[in-house]
């Protein structure tokens, strides 16, 4: 089985281009940031992922994906080789995007997030042990009894 989830940020916009012929179809390629866990010295790292979206796929990411937008992807890896002009062997690994979804709304930047993540903390009232405590009124909304 050759399958692959990623969530990460685009580097910049996709690059699009057409195929030749009758049937010519969208071939979008683009660069995922992937954030690794800190490592023990609280230092971030990242993993940069080469993506190829083709078909409807690559017209959604013409359309609506640009940098910095943080989306989920669905596909395969796919790995290949070519000799270059120097006539050294280069390998090649990317994923074929067979679909992709945002992971956040379209107009929430860094610093809405961090207000909105800001209020809430700062709202929350905590019991002794460190418990949130639930407003009256809002039993029947919880997502569980």
């Amino acid at each position: 089985m050759n399958k692959v989830l990623l969530i990460g940020r685009l580097c910049r916009d996709p690059e699009v281009r057409y195929s030749q012929g009758e049937n010519s179809m969208a071939i979008a390629r683009y660069t995922l940031a992937i954030d690794r866990p800190k490592n023990k010295d609280g230092e971030s790292a990242a993993d940069f992922i080469n993506c190829v979206a083709m078909g409807k796929s690559g017209e959604f990411a013409e359309k609506y994906l640009r940098k910095g937008t943080k989306i989920a992807v669905e596909g395969a890896i796919r790995t290949g080789s070519y000799t270059n002009k120097d006539g050294q062997k280069v390998y090649t690994t990317e994923v074929l995007v067979s679909q992709h979804e945002f992971c956040e709304s379209r107009g929430m930047s860094e610093e809405d997030k961090e207000a909105r993540d800001n209020a809430l903390i700062q709202g929350a009232q905590t019991d002794a042990n460190g418990f949130m405590n639930i407003p009256d009124g809002i039993e029947e909304e919880l997502p569980f009894n």
